[in-house]
């Protein structure tokens, strides 16, 4: 029985420690880029952009897409690194599985 106690206070203590870790993601900012750097996209671990910036040379009313498609290819390049980020950040306390609905 006090092995069953032990392991609980083990289990409350991660749970704790995986919310600071889940809390301590917002402050962690992730940065994508596209266009060799023409547009880059800062991300938060909870997944909100905080910043967008285009440099004043991508820009050409001739062609929206190019500007379009670059904004979309920085995006999912932070996506893709805040998502690596947070894998690494709570694969500290899953051992490295990937829980869903976890993070």
């Amino acid at each position: 029985m006090q092995q069953m106690q032990q392991m609980m206070k083990q289990v409350k203590k991660m749970q704790e420690e995986m919310q600071k870790a889940q809390e301590g993601l917002k402050e962690r900012i992730v940065e994508g880029s596209a266009g060799g750097g023409a547009i880059t996209v800062k991300i938060d671990g909870h997944k909100q952009i905080k910043d967008i910036v285009i440099k004043p040379e991508v820009v050409d009313p001739e062609d929206v897409e190019m500007l379009q498609d670059l904004v979309l290819t920085a995006v999912n390049d932070a996506l893709r690194k805040t998502d690596e980020m947070v894998g690494k950040e709570m694969g500290k306390f899953t051992g490295g599985m990937n829980i869903p609905g976890l993070f």
